[in-house]
């Protein structure tokens, strides 16, 4: 496919560009293979033109056009929630443009995609795909226990398709006996070390579910598996993101629970949380409410509350402190699945983990913590998760917001403890942009077995490397941040979730003022750091001076 043959108008003048919050600034209007790009018209004596749009296409959710007379309008609709209106003079060039653009925005192959023709000078193509690799993370626990080992079972994909090529897993079970376990879990989804607690030894795991169907079968090896995670006497929750009744339905297809007969030593709690259709319309609806500038109050938080969304970041907290609770307090360990285990299970297991360790809320560790919990390491399918936002009139297939979800729960976690996380808002706005629509290869595919397929660490850059920049860097820092050591325990009382007005109102209401304390807070902290180190530096100074004067007093 050329990307020529979606093209029916390429350029188009005098163009009326609009969006809530945009002064309208009439351009030439040109659509690429991977952008939309407006320029305002030049001054006099051949002035160059301003840029005033540069749209990636994959970021449009929905076009909708109006025609009037011999002109029309065209309304695009993005996945960052952005609107924005073009008035395009001449109806052929306004529905050769909307056509152009429907048709851009829906190639569905990722090596076609924009981050496999992306080349920024200041950029190395290797950098940020290495930064946290597994055998880092492993030595780290191999430092505290003997008990697990990495083991390259999967180096294939044979064993599971949506896993690593390594994982760690307990060092008494063998290669084989994973591999059975594979069979037994939905996906090949085996139970594999999310997390160790090195304050007590205990750990969190993560798979899919066990496929017992109605019979209500038994893998001696899974059992095994399970049983080698607790020393004698110790007890262990299993922690169900299914409600009890979905748990039996499944049973009746196939899947199932993990019986207490085969697993005694396990508890299962079951902690429902959605991942599907009904979180996917709640998003919808939260957005939609969020654009109604008609409503009155009582109408607003009646459809605040009738969205759910609120309902379900308190579910997805509440559970997260449960597993968490379990490890820290009840010094148990935990496994984490619902039905699949590359949705809710990621989200409870990623957000236990930046409740109990202060490693995780560094800018680094969450960058960590992300690679491992949602995209090397887990599986999270971006891909089809993400393929639609709110906007999308396409029938829903697989879309759900639960990247999305975490990162609302993250940013609730920094609100209620404004200190203990080294990065702030802007790095979770970053990171939802990016993984709908992005110049960087990062949230490309389903899993790391599409990557290595399509080439992506060889052939795009990673977000990470632009990130870690140090002038990029610095934006994404909270000015405010002092490590804690301690768990953070979030409140999940009504009054405690907030609406996430940066997110769901960034291009409704003007955060510019926000924007410059959150910015003059920068400077004073930097100006303080810059006298504190200077302040020391004179101390040092006068100390070597005192120092030389004794020395030459002696002589």
């Amino acid at each position: 496919m050329e990307f020529a043959e979606l093209i029916k108008t390429a350029t188009v003048e005098s163009v009326l560009l609009s969006g809530a919050g945009l002064p309208p600034v009439r351009g030439t209007l040109c659509i690429t293979s991977h952008h939309l790009l407006l320029s305002s018209r030049p001054g006099g004596d051949g002035a160059p033109g301003t840029v005033e749009l540069w749209l990636l296409i994959r970021n449009v959710d929905a076009v909708e056009k109006r025609l009037a007379g011999s002109s029309g309008t065209i309304t695009l609709r993005c996945k960052d929630l952005k609107v924005l209106q073009l008035e395009i003079p001449g109806m052929e060039e306004c529905l050769n443009v909307a056509s152009s653009i429907e048709a851009l925005s829906s190639v569905d192959s990722v090596m076609m995609m924009y981050p496999f023709f992306y080349r920024p000078q200041d950029l190395r193509l290797e950098a940020g795909w290495h930064l946290f690799p597994l055998e880092q993370y492993y030595q780290q626990i191999a430092t505290q226990t003997s008990q697990w080992r990495l083991s390259g079972v999967n180096r294939d994909f044979a064993a599971c398709p949506t896993y690593p090529p390594a994982v760690i897993v307990p060092a008494a079970v063998d290669d084989e006996a994973l591999r059975k376990a594979a069979r037994f879990r939905q996906g090949g989804r085996f139970p594999v070390l999310s997390y160790y607690h090195q304050k007590n030894g205990t750990v969190m795991l993560r798979s899919s579910q066990p496929l017992t169907g109605p019979n209500r079968k038994r893998c001696r090896e899974d059992e095994l598996l399970l049983g080698t995670v607790l020393d004698e006497g110790e007890r262990g929750f299993i922690i169900d993101t299914r409600s009890a009744q979905a748990a039996k339905q499944a049973r009746m297809t196939g899947g199932g629970t993990e019986p207490k007969s085969s697993y005694p030593r396990w508890k299962r709690l079951h902690r429902p949380l959605e991942r599907g259709r009904p979180l996917q319309e709640s998003f919808i609806k939260l957005v939609d409410a969020c654009n109604d500038t008609s409503l009155t109050m009582d109408r607003w938080l009646s459809r605040l509350e009738s969205c759910r969304w609120l309902s379900h970041v308190k579910a997805a907290l509440s559970t997260a402190c449960l597993a968490a609770q379990c490890l820290d307090r009840e010094e148990a360990c935990v496994l984490v699945h619902g039905a699949e285990g590359t949705d809710t299970t990621l989200l409870v297991t990623a957000l236990a983990q930046l409740i109990l360790d202060p490693g995780c809320r560094t800018l680094a560790g969450f960058q960590g913590l992300l690679e491992r919990e949602w995209i090397e390491q887990a599986g999270h399918p971006f891909h089809l998760r993400c393929a639609r936002s709110a906007y999308s009139h396409a029938r829903l297939k697989q879309e759900a917001p639960l990247f999305l979800l975490f990162l609302d729960c993250v940013w609730q976690l920094g609100r209620q403890f404004p200190f203990s996380l080294e990065f702030g808002e802007r790095l979770l706005l970053t990171l939802f942009d990016n993984a709908y629509a992005s110049s960087y290869g990062t949230f490309l595919g389903n899993n790391e077995k599409e990557r290595c397929l399509c080439k992506v660490k060889e052939s795009t850059h990673s977000l990470w490397a632009w990130l870690n920049q140090p002038e990029e860097k610095r934006k994404y820092l909270n000015p405010l941040y002092s490590r804690n050591a301690l768990v953070i325990w979030p409140s999940v009382e009504p009054q405690s979730i907030q609406l996430w007005q940066g997110l769901f109102f960034r291009w409704i209401r003007s955060s510019k003022y926000l924007d410059e304390a959150w910015a003059e807070i920068q400077r004073l902290v930097e100006n303080d750091d810059t006298s504190v180190e200077e302040s020391a530096g004179n101390r040092r100074s006068q100390s070597l001076s005192d120092t030389a004067a004794q020395t030459e007093n002696e002589r």
